[in-house]
């Protein structure tokens, strides 16, 4: 039996003490561990194993039982020290047989909201979310005015709490509950990125809704500081779509410079910047061939440097949130990669706003890895629909609240 503090996977090296007045089972459950494949009753302690024996250089510990292939992690803390840190590549190799997808800003509708009041659960959590925000969000989803919820500090929190009472419609459906726990990945586009760490656990509904509360008003602020857009570029590949941005980039100034902030999918790409750069890449669109190009209804320039100025408050806020490694993989829109440490996906949430999305990489890596089903949870289709622009056999349902 192997104690779990020497885990490879799971710890880098203890160098702090700890309370040795602990029983092994007290020191386990005052601190985060998710065992998926790995109960308490799996945890067998001898003598050994007590803690009173901890010193300076590292702790005995206690031991788990039948660690191989089972996905483990956690946190230790004593106080407000850390003092054990997650393997940030522990989902490396993760799985892709079922995916909860979450949509991100865009995919408000008024009207959205109104199926959940019919499960409590979901019900409830527009109730926290009044309390939370300061204003009556369940009003706002259903009966608008359009132009209000449309607003980045409205949306932003309406579809995190719509995405996430779609899970609780889900969860009380025939097979629903058998179908949330059989997903083995998670993944959300900009905002969406939040619900799906909220889904997998990395933090509660509430700090989760904190978190967009504030992305949204700092992303708001951010926009109104300079004249900035974004626009969808469709019908050329992303080198194509470069070649445009570096064209117009040329008969702007460095103030008004537009890159690709968004890789959607093949043919759909949305490019950030100053104003007269997003003039200038639908002046050239023609030119190179792109089939259309579509001014986005957003307060600015997400997703590019324009953002700056927001990611100061969140990463204030993110250091000020408890969160705790995800239960199954989260995919990053930074690198589309999945993160399990807790640090990690602090540094990389807060470069998110400046940050292209790799969105097209991260479904093509889904559909690589063999994805059986997909679920679009939340308000809208636009995430059904890349999915099966990319894979037109892909199989994807979409559950809205």
């Amino acid at each position: 039996m192997r104690s779990l503090l020497q885990h490879p996977r799971i710890l880098r090296p203890l160098s702090s003490p700890v309370n040795s007045s602990s029983s092994p089972l007290a020191f386990l459950m005052a601190y985060s561990l998710a065992l998926p494949s790995v109960s308490l009753k799996n945890l067998s302690f001898t003598a050994s194993d007590s803690l009173t024996g901890c010193h300076r250089n590292g702790i005995r510990g206690f031991g788990v039982e039948n660690l191989t292939g089972s996905r483990l992690f956690m946190s230790l803390s004593v106080g407000t020290q850390t003092i054990g840190v997650v393997d940030d590549s522990l989902f490396a190799d993760y799985k892709a047989n079922f995916a909860f997808l979450f949509p991100g800003q865009g995919a408000q509708a008024v009207g959205m909201g109104k199926e959940a009041q019919s499960v409590p659960a979901a019900a409830d959590l527009f109730q926290k979310a009044n309390d939370i925000l300061g204003y009556d969000l369940l009003e706002l989803c259903t009966n608008g005015p359009k132009e209000k919820l449309d607003s980045t500090v409205i949306s932003q929190p309406a579809i995190y709490v719509t995405s996430l009472a779609a899970v609780e419609v889900l969860r009380v459906r025939d097979g629903g509950q058998q179908i949330i726990d059989s997903v083995d990945v998670t993944c959300g586009l900009s905002l969406g990125e939040y619900t799906a760490l909220a889904f997998a656990g990395a933090f509660s509904f509430e700090d989760g809704l904190k978190l967009v509360k504030l992305r949204g008003e700092a992303m708001q602020e951010a926009a109104d500081a300079a004249k900035s857009a974004m626009v969808s570029v469709i019908g050329l590949d992303s080198d194509k779509v470069q070649q445009l941005c570096d064209a117009a980039n040329q008969d702007v100034d460095e103030a008004n410079k537009v890159q690709i902030a968004n890789y959607l999918c093949p043919g759909n790409y949305a490019v950030s910047g100053g104003v007269k750069g997003v003039e200038a890449v639908e002046a050239k669109a023609k030119s190179f061939k792109a089939r259309m190009t579509v001014r986005l209804a957003v307060a600015g320039a997400f997703h590019t440097s324009f953002m700056e100025p927001a990611v100061s408050r969140l990463e204030a806020a993110l250091a000020a949130t408890a969160i705790k490694p995800p239960r199954i993989p989260v995919i990053s829109n930074v690198d589309a990669h999945p993160h399990a440490d807790p640090a990690t996906i602090k540094k990389i949430l807060a470069r998110q706003v400046t940050s292209p999305v790799q969105w097209e990489t991260t479904v093509k890596t889904l559909l690589t890895k063999g994805l059986k089903k997909g679920y679009e949870l939340g308000p809208g289709k636009v995430i059904a629909g890349i999915v099966k622009r990319m894979d037109k056999g892909a199989e994807i349902e979409n559950v809205g609240a």
